[in-house]
C-alpha cells in the first residue's frame, strides 16, 4: 500500500510538473502573439486608409519570392550563429550539440521580442536545462560573442560612412536631437560618472556584506570569466571568424532581398542598401522589444530623407521587413519552445 501511494504520489508530481512546464511555454507563446498584435496596432496608415486595408495592400506590394529568400537566409544565419556559439562553449570544458544550441538561440530571439536583451539570459538557461552547461560559463561566452558582433557592427558603420558620409551625416543632423555642447556637456558627463560610481560602490558594499552572496558572486565571476576568454582558447580561430563574417554578410543580404521585394526601392544601389542596413542595425540595438518603435522611426526617415522615397512607400517597406523578420523569429522560437518541451518531457518519461 505504501509503495502504491508512493508511486501515485510520484506520478502526480510528474504530471503536475509537465502541466506546469506546458503552461509556462504556452504563456511565452501567448506573450509573443500579444506582441504581434501590439506591433500591428501601432502601425499608422497614410491618410484615411483603414489600417487592415493598408496592411493587406502593403503585403500585396511585396514580391513573395524575395521575402521567402530572406526567410531562408535568416535561418542559415541563425544556424551559423548557433554553431559559432557551440564553438565558444567547447573550451569551457562542456559540450552541446548544434541542435540544442540552435533551439536555445531561437528561444532567446523569441524572448528578445518581449524583454529587451532578456533572450541572452534565456538561451543560457535553456541550454542548462538541455545539456547542464553551467549558466555562468555560457553567459560569459554570450558576452564574448557579442563583443565580436560589436566589432563587426562598427566595421559596417565605418564602411557605410566611407561610402556615403555626406548623406549619413546630413541624416544625423536632421534628427530632432539637441545634444549638450561646451562646458555643459562635460558637467553632465561628470555627474553621470559620479552617480554611477556611487551607485556601484553602495551596491557592492551591500552585496559583499553578506558572506553567502559574496561567495555566489565570486563563483559566478569565476565561471563568467572562464566563458569570456573562450575566444582566446578556440580550437579553430579561422573558422570562428569566417562564421562571424558570413553571419553579417547574410544580414546584409537579408536587407538586399527586402529592398528588392518592392518596386519603389528596388532601384536603390549597393551604397544605399549599405547605409540603410547600418541605420536599421542601429535601430535594432536600441533596447526596445525587437526594435519595435525605433526601427519604424529611423528606417522610414532614412529612406525618405536620403533617397526621396515617398513616406507611404517607406513605411510599407519598413513594416513588411520588420513584420516578416518578427514573424520568422516567432515561428522559429515557438517551434524551438515546443521541441525543447518535448525533449525534456521525453527525458522525464525515460527516467520515471
Amino acid at each position: 500500500m505504501l509503495a502504491t501511494n508512493g508511486y501515485l504520489s510520484g506520478q502526480t508530481k510528474f504530471v503536475t510538473h509537465r502541466l506546469k512546464s506546458l503552461f509556462q511555454y504556452l504563456l511565452l507563446l501567448a506573450v509573443a502573439l500579444l506582441l504581434v498584435w501590439y506591433s500591428l496596432n501601432a502601425i499608422a496608415p497614410a491618410g484615411e486608409q483603414d489600417k487592415w486595408d493598408y496592411l493587406v495592400h502593403t503585403w500585396h506590394l511585396a514580391d513573395k519570392g524575395w521575402l521567402m529568400l530572406m526567410a531562408f537566409l535568416a535561418m542559415v544565419s541563425h544556424l551559423l550563429r548557433a554553431e559559432r556559439w557551440r564553438m565558444l562553449i567547447e573550451p569551457t570544458g562542456y559540450s552541446t550539440s548544434l541542435h540544442h544550441s540552435f533551439l536555445s538561440l531561437m528561444i532567446g530571439y523569441l524572448v528578445n521580442l518581449v524583454v529587451p536583451r532578456g533572450g541572452e539570459i534565456t538561451r543560457c538557461y535553456n541550454l542548462y536545462k538541455l545539456d547542464r552547461c553551467p549558466f555562468d560559463k555560457t553567459f560569459g561566452t554570450v558576452v564574448a560573442e557579442r563583443a565580436v558582433d560589436l566589432i563587426c557592427f562598427l566595421l559596417i558603420l565605418i564602411a557605410a560612412f566611407v561610402v556615403e558620409a555626406d548623406k549619413l551625416l546630413s541624416f544625423i543632423y536632421s534628427l530632432p536631437l539637441k545634444p549638450l555642447s561646451g562646458i555643459s556637456q562635460w558637467i553632465a558627463g561628470l555627474l553621470v560618472l559620479v552617480l554611477l560610481m556611487i551607485t556601484g560602490y553602495v551596491g557592492l558594499r551591500i552585496l559583499l556584506g553578506n558572506p553567502k552572496i559574496r561567495m555566489k558572486i565570486f563563483r559566478f565571476w569565476h565561471g563568467f570569466k572562464s566563458g569570456l576568454v573562450t575566444v582566446l582558447r578556440l580550437k579553430n580561430h579561422t573558422l570562428f571568424y569566417i562564421y562571424s563574417l558570413l553571419i553579417w554578410l547574410l544580414y546584409f543580404a537579408m536587407s538586399y532581398t527586402v529592398i528588392m521585394a518592392f518596386s519603389e526601392t528596388s532601384h536603390l544601389g549597393w551604397s544605399a542598401i549599405l547605409s540603410l542596413f547600418a541605420i536599421g542595425s542601429i535601430a535594432m540595438i536600441i533596447p526596445l522589444p525587437g526594435g519595435t518603435g525605433s526601427y519604424h522611426t529611423l528606417v522610414p526617415a532614412g529612406l525618405t530623407f536620403l533617397y526621396q522615397i515617398p513616406k507611404a512607400d517607406a513605411v510599407a517597406f519598413t513594416f513588411v521587413f520588420h513584420a516578416w523578420q518578427t514573424l520568422i523569429m516567432i515561428v522559429g522560437g515557438g517551434l524551438a519552445l515546443l521541441s525543447t518541451y518535448l525533449i525534456l518531457v521525453s527525458r522525464k518519461s525515460d527516467s520515471a
